[in-house]
């Protein structure tokens, strides 16, 4: 489960700079809306850090989500979206 701690500054070792150089991180995923339940694929910004979380809003029904992500060693993104509050 995503925890809002683990959220790691840019300055730490795991930052996305370092991973960069070996790894290719993921730049979309495919992820389904939890109001209309429509499965859509979404733009990643891997210089955003390793794990990121921010609000985008649905491309089918247009209300809002909260988008959790975080990359593994391998740059593999899990990504997460649930209603915003």
């Amino acid at each position: 489960m995503f925890d809002p701690n683990d959220i790691e500054d840019s300055d730490e070792p795991g930052d996305v700079h370092a991973l960069a150089q070996d790894v290719v991180l993921d730049t979309e995923s495919e992820v389904a809306c939890p109001y209309c339940g429509e499965r859509v694929v979404i733009g990643l910004d891997p210089g955003g850090g390793t794990t990121q979380e921010y609000v985008e809003d649905c491309q089918v029904c247009c209300r809002p989500w909260r988008v959790r992500l975080s990359y593994d060693e391998t740059g593999a993104a899990e990504v997460w979206v649930e209603e915003a509050q």
